[in-house]
């Protein structure tokens, strides 16, 4: 954003410093969408001889996380709606990945559980976030710091302190 300053919360008025508040360089969200992009890119190759899309590597890792859990579960790990959340549940069922059952004791409730196969696809993707790093040309410290940065960025967003970082304990 600018180097000017906000006076009070509930003053529209910024100082600029000079800056445009409107050029898109100066824009969080720009920043945002391009480096999203730009590191959605890069995960492309690596997932590809795994069989996976980005967002079905996100599934997996919350699977491998914690097995078997509720689609619920999944959808509020991931910050996903249940309708982005079933095509890529059936697409990972189909490949043989995972397997989606009804809770005996609660019918409502879809468990989605890993496949002997999509265990055993854990000791492949181990190697991911390694090349993932190699790929940036950053330093592990680094994309450590911007990472928190980013769940404060996302809990400033959606209003929770801590989202997405793993509960201490």
């Amino acid at each position: 954003m600018s180097r000017g300053t906000l006076n009070k919360p509930a003053d529209v008025a910024v100082e600029t410093a000079g800056d445009d508040l409107l050029k898109l360089q100066n824009q969080v969200c720009f920043a945002l969408a391009v480096a999203s992009r730009s590191v959605i890119a890069l995960y492309r190759p690596v997932l590809e001889p795994l069989g996976l899309t980005h967002p079905q590597y996100l599934v997996m890792l919350s699977l491998w996380e914690e097995n078997p859990r509720t689609v619920s579960a999944i959808g509020r790990a991931l910050q996903l709606e249940p309708a982005t959340l079933s095509p890529l549940l059936k697409r990972l069922e189909a490949a043989g990945l995972i397997d989606r059952v009804r809770d005996p004791h609660d019918e409502r409730m879809l468990r989605v559980g890993l496949t002997q196969t999509g265990r055993r696809l854990r000791e492949q993707a181990l190697g991911i976030p390694p090349q993932i790093v190699e790929r940036l040309g950053m330093q592990l410290s680094e994309l450590e710091d911007l990472r928190a940065v980013l769940h404060r960025v996302i809990g400033a967003a959606t209003g929770e302190s801590n989202a997405g970082e793993p509960a201490s304990g």
